[in-house]
C-alpha cells in the first residue's frame, strides 16, 4: 500500500518532491535491535576523508545549546553506518522501532537529543521537530533534502551529508542547514571538484552502433509495419510508436517503415486518441501533441494539418500565461511558460523544438521555462519543478533541454553548464549514468548524451559513448534500460539508434518537406496494457528473505514492520495467488502473533492507549474486511468501535493525541491515515459515525482536484494522498462526492510523466504509479491509456527476482515496500472494495530453522487454529527453508495464474458497481 504514515510527508504536485520523514526513516536491514542504541565506531580521523576518499557527516545540535560536530568514514555504505561510524548513537521510536532516527547523541556517553521531556519518541516526530537529512556532492554549494532515507542512500566519495533539529516545509525548501558543505568539509581535502568537468573524453574503443541491425529490430516491432503494439494487448502504443519514426528517419530520412507509421499515426481517430483525449477542441496533451508535430516534421509530414489539427497552432496556443497564484489560475497551469497539460521537462523540449523546426517561434516564457530547470551542477531535472524545489539532473533529460536550448540559441551560458554537466559525468567506459547516484551506464541515458555532445562539436565523447553502447547491443540489435538489462526496449534502443547514425533530434526533424495524404481508419479499444510479472512479484514477496517465517515483514532483526505487513497482505489479496500464505498472515496477525520482540500488531495499533492511531488501526480493520474477519474482533479488539471513539473535536496539533481538525482521527497525520480510517468504517457499515472524518477528508480537496498531503499542517497535493482519497470518496454514492472523484482522477492524469511513470517522494517513484493505477482504474474506460503506460512504467521496474526499485533512476534494488504496492496496484483494485475470501486454506506450520546466536531476538510466536502456540518454539526468523514450500503453489505457475487473474480483473473492474457512470449513479 502506500507510503506507511510515519513517511507520508511528501510534496507532490506536479514535480519530484520530497518527503519529510522518508528521509529519517530507513528501509530494512538495519543491523540494530529495538530501540538499542550502537556503541559508535571510534570515528575515522577527519582529515582521512578528502574529496574523493570517504564522506562527512555533520550534526547540528545548536537547538540543544551545542555545535556543529563532525564526523569521518572513509568506507561508508549508507548514510545510517556514516552516522554510526562517524561517532553518533541514535534511538528510534516505540512505534516505528530503530528504523526511524529520533534522537541522534555525539559519543557513547554523549545525551542523546531531543531528551524525553521533550520528545517521547513514542510516534513520529512532528514535521516541526524533527531530525532532518541533507545531502551535498562533490562541487555543490548548497544542501539538498534527501529523497531517500539513510538506510537506503549510498554516500559517494567526497560526499557530505548534514542532520539538522528543527522544522522544513514539505519539499524541504526550508529549513536547511544554517552552515554551507563547505563549511564543513574536511580540511585539507583540496578545493571542489572543477566543475567543468574533465579536459578529454574517455579513450573510445573501435566498436561503433550497428544501426541497421537497430531499425531491423524497431521495424520488427510495429505490428502490420504501422504501429507498435505491446504483448497481450491489442490497442497501439502511440508513444512507442513516435519513438521508432524518430530512430528510422535518423537512419534513413526516406524510410518508407517511418513514413508508413507516420501516416498511421496521421489518421484523425489516431490522433485523436493520443493527442486529444478530452475531445477535438479540447486541450490537447502538450507531450502527445509535440511528439506527433516532430513525426510530422521527420517524414516530410505538415504538422499544421496532421490527423485534423494543427498541432503547431494548439502547442503555441496554449501555453500558460501566468504562474499559479498570480491571478485568475488557469487549467493545466503551474508556472508561466508550460505548455499546458504537461509536467514533464521533455515534453516542454519537445514542444519548442517541434515549433522552431516547424517555423513557429515559440513564446519566450515556453523557452525561458527551460533554462528554469537547470540544477546548481549545470545538469537539467526531468520534472517540470519551480524556483527552489529540490532540482535532481537526469542525463537524457540534460541532453534533450541542450539540444533544444542550443536551437532556440541565446541561451550559451545555460548551454555551456550543460555541456560541462555531461562531459565531467560521462563514465570512464564511455556510458552514461541514468542518474548521478549511478555507476553504471545506461543506453538510452548515453543515447541523448552522445546526441547532444556531438551537436555541440565534442565529438570524441559522443564517439567513446558509442563505442560503450556497441558492447550492449543484443545480437538483434536492441539496447535494455541499463547495461545489465537482458531485453531489449524500444524506448532504450530508438535514441541509441539516433545517436549512432550520428544524427540527434533536432537534425533529423529540421527539414520540411511536402504533406502526404493520410488515411483514415477506426480506433481499437484500449486495454490496460502489459504490465510486470505479477507472479515473480508474489514470489518475491513471500520469499523467506522478505516473509520472515512466512508471517511478516520486518523493519529490523525481530522487529515486525506491521504496517508493511499489512502491505503485503493487500498485494496477495489482489492477486489471489497464494491465498495460503495470507491466511498464513492473516492469522498471524489476528490469532495473537508476535515478533521477536514480544510485540503483536496491536503493539502497534497501540489501541487503547493515547498513542492510538487512526490510520493504523484502519489499516488493520480494512485488511479483516477485505479477507472476511470480523473488524469488530481482529487481534481481540474492536477496531471499529475504536475509530468511532477516535474522533477529534476540535484541532490541536501541539497535544498528545495529535488532532489535525474537527472530524480527523486521532494520531492521523496524513491524508492517507484518514482515509483507511474511513474506507474501514464504511465497510463496516458505519457510515453514519463517519460522517465527521468523511467532512474533514473532503474538505482537504483542492480546487485543482488534488488533495493534499498532510493533516493539520500546510502542504502540497500529491500523487499518493489523491489516489487514496478518489479510492475513499469513491464509496459515497452521492452527485457531489462522485464529482469530487471525477476532478480528482482528472488531476491524477496530468501528472503523469512521459515515460508512464509518476511523481512522488523519491523521484519518478514506483509507490505513485501503482497508486495512481488503482485511482485511474475507477474509471478505466476513460483512463485506460494512462493506466497501459503506468503498469508498463512498472514492468520496466522490476528486477529479476520479482521485486521492484523505489523510483526510476536512483540506486537500483528490490525495496519490499515498493514491491507491496506495485504488486498489489498494477492490478488496479481498489482498496474500497479490495475482497478475497480465504475459504478452502488451512493453518499451515512455522518453518523451522537453525538455533539463534545467543542475544539474538527470539523467534516470534505465532498462534493459529490447529497449531499448539509451542510449535514455534526454536524456530528463529533466519529460515532458510519454507516459505513457499509451505504455500503449496509452485512458482512457475504464479505467472500463468497472475495473468488470468489480472486480466479478469480488467474486465471486473470495467463492468464493476458504477465505472464512473454519470454523476449521481448508483453506488
Amino acid at each position: 500500500m502506500g507510503t506507511e504514515q510515519q513517511a507520508k510527508r511528501q510534496a507532490g504536485a506536479r514535480r519530484r518532491l520530497l518527503s519529510l520523514v522518508t528521509a529519517s526513516f530507513l528501509t530494512l536491514g538495519a543491523g540494530v535491535a529495538f530501540l538499542t542504541v550502537p556503541s559508535p565506531a571510534s570515528a575515522d580521523p577527519i582529515e582521512r576523508c578528502t574529496a574523493t576518499t570517504g564522506a562527512i557527516v555533520a550534526v547540528d545540535f545548536g537547538p540543544f545549546g551545542g555545535k556543529v560536530e563532525r564526523g569521518c568514514d572513509t568506507t561508508p555504505t549508507t548514510g545510517y553506518e556514516l552516522l554510526h561510524e562517524g561517532g553518533f548513537t541514535t534511538e528510534g521510536t516505540v512505534h516505528d522501532g530503530p528504523a526511524f532516527i529520533c534522537r541522534i547523541g555525539k559519543g557513547a556517553s554523549g545525551t542523546r537529543y531531543p531528551t524525553a521531556d521533550k520528545e517521547d519518541c513514542v510516534l513520529t516526530p512532528q514535521a516541526t521537530a524533527y531530525w532532518s537529512y541533507w545531502i551535498a556532492s562533490p562541487g555543490q554549494k548548497n544542501w539538498t533534502y534527501s529523497p531517500l532515507g539513510a538506510m537506503a542512500r549510498t554516500p559517494r566519495p567526497g560526499d557530505v551529508d548534514a542532520w539538522v533539529f528543527g522544522g522544513t516545509d514539505v519539499g524541504g525548501t526550508s529549513g536547511r542547514p544554517a552552515f554551507s558543505p563547505d563549511d564543513v568539509r574536511a580540511a585539507g581535502s583540496g578545493p571542489s571538484p572543477d566543475p567543468t568537468g574533465p579536459t578529454g573524453p574517455p579513450v573510445p574503443g573501435t566498436g561503433t552502433v550497428d544501426v541497421p541491425a537497430a531499425t531491423r529490430w524497431l521495424t520488427g516491432k510495429l505490428t502490420d509495419g504501422e504501429r507498435v503494439v505491446d504483448d497481450g494487448a491489442t490497442a497501439p502504443n502511440h508513444f512507442l510508436t513516435t519513438e521508432v519514426v524518430y530512430a528510422l528517419a535518423a537512419a534513413d530520412r526516406e524510410s518508407t517503415a517511418a513514413r508508413k507509421a507516420a501516416r498511421f499515426l496521421a489518421t484523425p481517430s489516431q490522433t485523436d486518441a493520443y493527442a486529444y483525449p478530452a475531445g477535438k477542441e479540447g486541450i490537447p496533451d502538450a507531450t502527445a501533441a509535440a511528439r506527433l508535430a516532430l513525426v510530422a516534421e521527420a517524414t516530410g509530414m505538415d504538422p499544421r494539418a496532421f490527423g485534423g489539427h494543427d498541432l503547431l497552432g494548439d502547442l503555441a496556443r496554449y501555453v500558460c500565461p501566468r504562474n499559479i497564484g498570480d491571478g485568475e489560475n488557469v487549467d493545466g497551469c503551474l508556472t508561466k511558460g508550460d505548455f499546458r497539460t504537461t509536467g514533464q521537462s521533455d515534453a516542454q523540449a519537445m514542444a519548442v523544438i517541434a515549433l522552431l523546426n516547424g517555423g513557429v517561434t515559440p513564446p519566450a516564457a515556453a523557452v525561458d521555462r527551460l533554462t528554469g530547470l537547470q540544477c546548481e551542477d549545470g545538469g537539467f531535472t526531468g520534472v517540470l519543478i519551480r524556483a527552489g524545489e529540490w532540482c535532481d539532473s537526469d542525463t537524457s533529460a540534460t541532453g534533450l533541454i541542450t539540444l533544444a536550448l542550443k536551437r532556440a540559441g541565446g541561451h550559451d551560458a545555460a548551454v555551456d553548464r550543460a555541456r560541462a554537466y555531461l562531459k565531467k559525468s560521462q563514465l570512464p567506459t564511455g556510458a552514461w549514468p541514468s542518474a548521478p547516484s549511478m555507476t553504471t551506464g545506461s543506453p538510452a541515458s548515453t543515447g541523448w548524451a552522445a546526441q547532444a555532445l556531438r551537436a555541440l562539436g565534442d565529438t570524441g565523447h559522443a564517439d567513446a559513448g558509442l563505442s560503450w553502447l556497441s558492447k550492449h547491443q543484443f545480437p538483434a540489435g536492441g539496447f535494455g534500460f541499463e547495461e545489465d538489462d537482458t531485453e531489449s526496449r524500444v524506448f532504450a534502443t530508438s535514441p541509441v539508434a539516433v545517436a549512432g547514425a550520428k544524427s540527434d533530434l533536432v537534425a533529423l526533424t529540421a527539414k520540411k518537406a511536402d504533406p502526404k495524404p493520410t488515411p483514415t481508419g477506426p480506433t481499437p479499444p484500449v486495454p490496460p496494457g502489459d504490465g510486470p510479472d505479477i507472479g515473480k512479484g508474489v514470489a518475491y514477496l513471500t520469499g523467506p528473505k522478505q516473509l520472515i517465517q512466512g508471517r511478516y515483514y520486518q523493519s529490523s532483526p525481530g522487529f515486525a514492520d506491521y504496517g508493511m505487513t499489512i502491505d503485503g497482505a493487500y498485494a496477495l489479496a489482489a492477486t489471489g495467488t497464494d491465498n495460503a500464505t495470507l491466511r498464513n498472515i492473516v492469522d498471524f496477525l489476528d490469532k495473537g502473533g508476535k515478533d521477536g520482540n514480544g510485540r503483536g500488531i496491536h503493539d502497534w495499533t497501540m489501541i487503547g492507549t493515547k498513542y492510538a492511531g487512526g490510520g493504523s488501526i484502519g489499516k488493520a480493520a480494512l485488511l479483516a474486511e477485505a479477507v472476511g474477519r470480523d473488524p469488530r474482533a481482529f487481534g481481540g479488539r474492536n477496531l471499529i468501535e475504536a475509530l468511532a471513539t477516535g474522533v477529534c473535536t476540535a484541532k490541536d496539533t501541539t497535544s498528545t493525541p495529535y488532532c489535525g481538525g474537527k472530524g480527523a482521527y486521532t494520531n492521523a497525520k496524513s491524508v492517507f491515515d484518514q482515509s483507511l480510517g474511513v474506507i474501514a468504517q464504511i465497510r463496516a457499515g458505519e457510515s453514519a459515525a463517519a460522517a465527521g472524518p468523511i467532512t474533514y477528508l473532503k474538505s482537504l480537496q483542492q480546487p485543482s482536484g488534488a488533495w493534499v498531503s498532510l493533516v493539520g499542517k500546510d502542504s502540497d497535493p500529491e500523487v499518493d494522498s489523491t489516489a487514496m482519497a478518489a479510492m475513499t470518496v469513491d464509496l459515497l454514492p452521492d452527485a457531489a462526492s462522485q464529482a469530487a472523484v471525477d476532478k480528482a482522477l482528472a488531476w491524477l492524469a496530468t501528472q503523469q510523466l512521459a515515460d508512464g511513470g509518476f511523481p512522488g517522494a523519491s523521484g519518478d517513484s514506483v509507490n505513485s504509479a501503482a497508486l495512481a493505477v488503482q485511482g485511474l482504474s475507477l474509471d478505466a474506460q476513460k483512463y485506460g491509456t494512462q493506466i497501459a503506460k503506468a503498469r508498463r512504467f512498472l514492468a520496466t521496474q522490476q528486477n529479476a527476482d520479482g521485486g521492484f526499485n523505489i523510483a526510476k533512476g536512483g540506486q537500483p534494488g528490490s525495496d519490499v515496500r515498493a514491491s507491496t504496492q506495485a504488486v498489489g496496484g498494477t492490478t488496479g483494485i481498489s482498496f474500497g472494495t479490495l475482497t478475497r475470501s480465504l475459504d478452502g486454506t488451512t493453518p499451515q506450520p512455522v518453518p523451522t530453522a537453525p538455533v539463534q546466536p545467543s542475544g539474538s531476538p527470539s523467534a516470534p510466536v505465532i498462534v493459529t487454529p490447529g497449531e499448539g502456540a509451542g510449535s514455534s518454539a526454536g524456530a528463529s526468523a533466519g529460515a532458510g527453508g519454507g516459505g513457499l514450500a509451505s504455500t503449496g503453489v509452485q512458482v512457475g505457475g504464479l505467472a500463468a495464474a497472475a495473468l488470468v487473474l489480472v486480466l479478469g480483473g480488467w474486465g471486473a473492474i470495467r463492468a464493476a458497481k458504477r465505472r464512473r457512470g454519470p454523476v449521481g449513479g448508483a453506488a
